[in-house]
């Protein structure tokens, strides 16, 4: 196998599982930053939402519930806002700590997708809803503007670098930012230096984009700055996953279901490097909750350590970065060394720049470690575009602020399997 093209990591248990389905997306002219989840598939039986969660089994989530809920830490979760009032979410979300100036409607989710990603992450399962990875961490909440907003509300929305200086100045350990895009935004990047030197944990999504014109994807390739991507019961990168040397982790992001819309009705079975990046930040909630004295760094560095993977640390794949996480094998081992505090464990892609060069694809067997790291750069990216014929998209466009870029929700096939309410 060569490392820098492997589509395949290891669980902690084998799955028999199948890849992801073409998910769409489009990329503006203007560049796109993408929050990644999946869109809506007829044709699925009700069942109850929890059954469906299959990565709780694969990652033993009732083991590690032994050891750690994730108690004590606070994920900030950007996105379309996020509903406190659904039966997984009552008590979890801790909206008096959202700052005044950049808390503009953080509680109504008009999508439905930020509800999504915090229930993935913190949900209780109560009322036969999402079971969050991490049921003992609690959420606060962010929203930044989507179109569908009026033009009022559009304005009102706070932009991303703001969100992010706001959450590097408050105690939430982990920013979970379920989103990215093709444009590099000076304001957001030095916002993310500044959130790094506040000792933050930033996860995102790469992307889902892959099928069509793989892009380098924002916030996700800058430095400080975990990108994830989706993998299904087998361990294999699903095939819209985005791929390059800015994926650095890989976690479930197939067959993984969320809301199916802002109703709240019901939830869909679907797949997304949303979902990914979720469950990644739910898996370092964990482990800091277990290890309240390391570093965001130390706190990576142990996922790195014991990610899934059959190819060799030093030589990351282009797919599935350092592997497939598996949190478990941290909270298994009471006296695991995190190594140094200070130490960066994505240092070496962030000394250099990404590149979307053709060498990055599946046709090639280029080695991750000749390829240049995260962009260090300033400056912006060109937008890359790209289509598909899927009939059922939900592609959701997400305004930054005052800036003239879109945030994208990527949007794939779902299938509904439970009624919550009627209809």
């Amino acid at each position: 196998m060569v490392s820098g093209i492997s589509r395949r990591g290891v669980w902690s248990a084998p799955f028999a599982g199948r890849n992801g389905r073409r998910v769409s997306a489009v990329c503006s002219a203007l560049g796109a930053l993408a929050v990644l989840s999946a869109g809506l598939a007829p044709g699925a039986a009700a069942a109850d939402v929890q059954s469906q969660q299959w990565y709780l089994s694969a990652m033993k989530a009732d083991e590690m519930w032994k050891v750690s809920t994730g108690k004590g830490v606070k994920v900030a979760v950007v996105d379309t806002g996020v509903n406190p009032n659904t039966p997984s979410l009552k008590g979890q979300v801790l909206v008096d700590e959202v700052p005044e100036a950049v808390g503009y409607k953080a509680t109504e989710d008009y999508k439905g997708h930020g509800t999504s990603m915090a229930e993935l992450i913190a949900g209780t399962g109560a009322d036969d809803g999402l079971k969050g990875l991490a049921p003992g961490a609690k959420i606060v909440p962010y929203r930044i503007a989507l179109t569908g907003l009026s033009k009022a509300e559009k304005k009102n929305a706070p932009t991303l670098g703001n969100v992010i200086r706001a959450i590097a100045d408050s105690d939430a350990k982990i920013i979970s930012m379920s989103f990215g895009g093709a444009i590099d935004f000076p304001d957001v990047r030095a916002a993310v230096k500044y959130a790094q030197s506040k000792g933050k944990l930033m996860i995102a999504a790469t992307g889902n984009e892959a099928e069509g014109k793989n892009v380098i994807g924002y916030p996700a390739s800058y430095p400080y700055v975990v990108g994830v991507a989706a993998a299904d019961k087998s361990g294999t990168v699903g095939k819209f996953s985005n791929y390059g040397n800015y994926v650095d982790l890989a976690s479930p992001g197939l067959d993984a279901p969320t809301w199916c819309d802002n109703t709240f009705r019901s939830y869909c079975n679907g797949q997304g490097t949303s979902q990914a990046t979720a469950i990644a930040s739910a898996s370092a909630a964990l482990i800091w909750s277990a290890h309240p004295d390391w570093t965001a760094n130390q706190v990576l560095a142990s996922l790195i350590d014991t990610a899934g993977r059959d190819w060799a640390k030093d030589d990351p794949s282009t797919y599935l970065g350092y592997g497939l996480i598996r949190p478990r094998k941290v909270l298994e081992n009471s006296d695991f060394n995190p190594g140094p505090a200070n130490t960066d464990p994505l240092a070496k892609e962030n000394a250099a720049g990404v590149t979307d060069d053709p060498s990055d694809s599946p046709s090639t067997s280029a080695s991750a470690s000749s390829q240049p790291g995260k962009s260090t750069s300033g400056g912006q990216t060109s937008a890359a575009g790209a289509s598909s014929d899927t009939s059922d998209d939900t592609t959701m466009w997400v305004a930054l602020g005052a800036a003239a870029t879109a945030l994208l929700i990527g949007g794939s096939t779902f299938a509904v399997f439970r009624s919550r309410r009627g209809a």
